[in-house]
């Protein structure tokens, strides 16, 4: 079967989650929740999961990851459930993955490369095709033992799941390397544009408040409710990849800008990490961030932790500024799933919503008008009534609070960034 059989046919498949009981896991989640995500991932592009087991190991095996005896009981497994893919939720070795796929005698993939088949799906801009593109490549460089697919890619995904070329030709490394370099050349290429558009956003400049938060969140389904965009919303992991950004009016008469971003996720593969920067990017910009937790998951603390270290993570690459967290308001949706919310543990700057039902929506967007409002700077200029330009670029860029008209001048009392107010100041010296 090849890829983009998928289209029309569900690839049968297996999601294995092995466990380390040994509690040597960074975080406290527990090993159902973590399979369930994995079903969630592994559905999210059309796989049908006919097998799912948790394998609790005490150690790791060098050469398979799980011992003998797992094997020998999965191998069973899998040939009665007909099963063509296996996906072992984990990281696992070229050597492992050899050995695992020659022990079961099925495909064997492991988290990063189902994480990459799934942005090779979803990705639609330029930016994000070529993104995924490098992080594929980078990821297969080391796994030279599996055949290079991309060339002969026909439709999104890149070859985990089956492909023409896997059955003979092996990837050259060079010939790898020539294309990387090609795509990182294209990707800045793709970066000073957006730095061109980030430039021309500011000649015309209006705030920018950005949805981030773990994957399936809710961000797209607020994003839409709020805008009235269409971005794709559903219940599904990572159904939003390429940052999708609309106009939203205030109740103060302010314009912002609302950027929608790719979720995050636990153990997001480093590929991808350093793939995605230019994505994340959109972040970095933004006067506010809006942290949309679903708070009636089960691990919604733990998830809360995964995006603050990316997050962090940016800090120390310097993409983000150190005190992000003092323009981050906790966005904890989904209350109508959840019967006490006074129960939940809240952080000190939050709002309880609801995307899907509008419950207090109208207060989100006061609340983020009211902080916009301390971001800004308030100051007295006295405009010649004959400058309609510059008490024009006023209006436009920040919020007339007064103003008084004479023969001569109009005294206004504004509010404006500090951006804004040093570039007025420059442009017409009141």
């Amino acid at each position: 079967m090849t890829d983009f059989d998928l289209d029309h046919q569900q690839t049968r498949a297996a999601v294995i989650v092995p466990w380390d009981v040994s509690n040597r896991q960074s975080n406290n989640r527990n090993s159902q929740s973590r399979l369930e995500e994995a079903i969630g991932l592994a559905s999210s592009i059309r796989l049908d999961i006919l097998y799912q087991e948790i394998i609790n190991l005490r150690s790791y095996r060098s050469a398979t990851l799980i011992g003998q005896g797992h094997i020998e009981e999965l191998r069973k497994s899998i040939e009665e459930n007909e099963i063509e893919i296996a996906i072992f939720d984990t990281k696992l070795s070229p050597i492992q993955q050899r050995n695992l796929e020659k022990a079961l005698e099925c495909k064997v993939i492991d988290r990063t490369a189902l994480i990459l088949d799934i942005f090779g799906e979803r990705a639609q801009t330029k930016e994000g095709t070529l993104q995924v593109e490098l992080a594929h490549l980078q990821y297969q460089r080391s796994r030279l033992v599996r055949s290079w697919t991309h060339l002969e890619r026909q439709r999104g995904g890149f070859g985990f799941m089956g492909g023409p070329g896997e059955t003979q030709i092996e990837a050259d490394r060079r010939l790898i390397d020539e294309r990387i370099i090609r795509l990182k050349k294209d990707l800045e290429q793709v970066r000073r544009t957006r730095g061109l558009h980030r430039k021309a956003r500011q000649k015309v400049p209006f705030p920018i408040v950005a949805l981030i938060g773990y994957t399936n969140a809710g961000k797209s389904t607020l994003f839409n409710h709020l805008t009235g965009a269409d971005v794709h919303a559903q219940d599904q992991l990572f159904a939003t990849l390429d940052p999708t950004m609309r106009k939203l009016q205030l109740p103060s008469g302010k314009t912002i800008i609302l950027s929608d971003t790719v979720g995050f996720i636990s153990d997001l593969p480093t590929e991808l990490i350093a793939a995605f920067r230019a994505t994340l990017e959109e972040t970095a910009e933004a006067d506010i961030i809006l942290h949309v937790r679903d708070i009636s998951h089960p691990e919604t603390s733990d998830q809360r932790q995964d995006v603050f270290s990316v997050l962090d993570m940016m800090v120390k690459d310097q993409i983000l500024e150190a005190n992000w967290r003092e323009n981050t308001i906790e966005v904890l949706n989904k209350i109508d799933l959840i019967e006490n919310i006074a129960l939940i543990e809240k952080p000190s700057d939050f709002i309880g919503i609801s995307a899907l039902t509008g419950e207090n929506l109208s207060s989100l967007i006061q609340m983020i008008d009211d902080r916009l409002a301390k971001l800004m700077e308030e100051a007295n200029y006295s405009i010649p009534v004959n400058d309609g330009a510059a008490l024009s670029w006023l209006y436009d860029h920040g919020e007339v609070l007064q103003r008084q008209d004479d023969e001569k001048n109009i005294a206004v009392f504004v509010r404006l960034s500090p951006a804004n107010k040093a570039r007025f100041e420059q442009l017409y010296s009141y």
